[in-house]
């Protein structure tokens, strides 16, 4: 646990930095690039050593390869985050090192959830991240759309940890174990007792609003429009992970009984999860609502590896949450930067972007292809891993290849408005605006490490499949 140990002093510290030193507005960006120098240095000595494995707390804490390979995808994430906060900083009148605090707290108990073993810890650790995006989301209180965004946040927040905790009670209280090694051990004989399957039932609900997958998805078009851009893109990527680490570790830990049972369950939500959010996504015309509905669409994809019930369909839900981590942050992180002189989020606004900022314009261009799933980056192998391991299981189960083809029909769909993205760039004929875009040092240093991770992950995967193929036998 010294991880977790040290993110949470250096939150403290970075809350702290700025009360006893009073930092001047323009010089409150330097305590964010203080963050990232310590994340920076944890991330290193993590993977500079060989990580012990073990338990903790009475095994409610495990440290595997599992554990480990999601520790370091948050860390990065939120290294990504703090680049795009300190460019966001001059938009948040109130202290800024409350923002970049929150979100190392965040980051903290995105950690826990990636070592969760038994419900307390998964309780605790999924209310951690929770609790902290009610007020990261509703952070510019001055303004409507933020505080809407966090109201409703909190609302279904609020219902889902009802859920969760009302899902947890049953499963106790049918089984009389929490931790989910011991669980495994029994869950065989419980296979048919509709108590502990309304149990897990209601447990799933709990996660199902985590990763924002049909019928819990409610709230991701308000929550992403009205949150302050780096809230929205870490609940995006570092919120969603968390909620698919908990879940792996649900399904093929603690219950894989009842998983093996409820692959059509699983085949079914993931197809409606698709369809949902690439057919609400064609209309849209504000940016990070079109975003919201691709988050998501990409939610039913990455339950396509949970649904196929193998190990290469949770190691492919690992690699591809690794490509979605750069190109959802560079998406967001050009969104920030063009749109924050401008009124609205509208497509419009990135007319004529290959002429104020050919960086921002090629950065974005790249994102919608990978989001897009096209070849060299990352999205198409993430996708090409998914897709293989459900025509894998098409052998058992010929539901699978129903689900194939309707994520396939998910991806063309999505073609139309991810191009339609790139259409505005590059050949809209409405911008009204020329004048060049100043993109700071921080910000190029930040797109770059997003390009380079695209095209790394997509045309050199076999380092990060390597490590998630590792940290899904943890699964076994």
């Amino acid at each position: 646990m010294t991880l977790e140990v040290w993110v949470i002093i250096l939150g403290i510290v970075l809350m702290l930095a700025d009360v006893i030193f009073d930092f001047a507005p323009e010089r409150r960006k330097y305590l964010a690039y203080l963050g990232i120098a310590a994340l920076g240095v944890l991330l290193f000595t993590n993977l500079g050593s060989d990580a012990a494995t073990g338990t903790a707390f009475n095994g409610a804490f495990v440290e595997d390869s599992l554990a480990i390979f999601f520790k370091r995808f948050f860390l990065v994430a939120a290294i990504l985050v703090l680049f795009l906060t300190a460019e966001f900083a001059e938009k948040i009148s109130v202290s800024i090192s409350e923002f970049y605090s929150l979100i190392i707290f965040a980051l903290s108990g995105m950690l826990f959830a990636a070592s969760a073993n038994d419900f307390a810890m998964l309780f605790v650790s999924i209310e951690l991240i929770t609790v902290t995006f009610y007020v990261l989301v509703s952070f510019q209180r001055r303004k409507l759309l933020s505080l809407e965004a966090g109201v409703k946040y909190l609302i279904i927040g609020a219902l889902s940890s009802a859920f969760m905790v009302f899902g947890i009670a049953l499963i106790w209280g049918t089984t009389g174990k929490i931790n989910f090694n011991d669980l495994a051990q029994v869950s065989p004989q419980f296979v048919d007792n509709k108590i502990f399957l309304i149990g897990v039932l209601f447990l799933l609900a709990g996660l199902g609003f985590k990763i924002s997958a049909v019928p819990f998805q409610i709230w991701v078009p308000d929550v992403y429009q009205g949150a302050p851009t780096p809230a929205t893109t870490f609940l995006a990527i570092g919120s969603k992970a968390a909620g698919f680490v908990l879940l792996l570790r649900v399904l093929f830990t603690a219950i894989p009984a009842v998983t093996q049972k409820w692959a059509e369950f699983f085949i079914v939500i993931s197809a409606l999860t698709i369809l949902y959010g690439n057919l609400c996504a064609l209309p849209q015309r504000n940016l990070k609502r079109l975003l919201a509905y691709s988050s998501i669409s990409h939610a039913g994809y990455l339950l396509l590896g949970i649904a196929a019930l193998s190990t290469s369909g949770q190691s492919a839900v690992m690699y591809y949450l690794a490509g979605y981590l750069f190109t959802i942050v560079a998406a967001f992180t050009v969104v920030a930067l063009v749109m924050q002189h401008l009124d609205n989020e509208d497509i419009a606004g990135l007319a004529g972007l290959n002429q104020r900022s050919p960086l921002l314009a090629t950065t974005m261009t790249l994102a919608m292809v990978s989001l897009a799933g096209l070849p060299p980056l990352a999205g198409f192998f993430g996708k090409f891993l998914l897709l293989k391991a459900v025509l894998a299981a098409g052998a058992q189960n010929s539901c699978y290849y129903c689900l194939a083809f309707i994520a396939l029909a998910g991806i063309i769909i999505s073609f139309y408005y991810y191009f339609g993205v790139i259409r505005a760039i590059y050949w809209s004929r409405e911008a009204a605006d020329l004048s060049p875009i100043r993109v700071s040092g921080a910000a190029k240093f930040s797109l770059a490490l997003c390009i380079a991770g695209m095209f790394w992950l997509g045309t050199f995967p076999n380092t990060v499949v390597n490590l998630a193929n590792q940290a899904a036998e943890a699964l076994k």
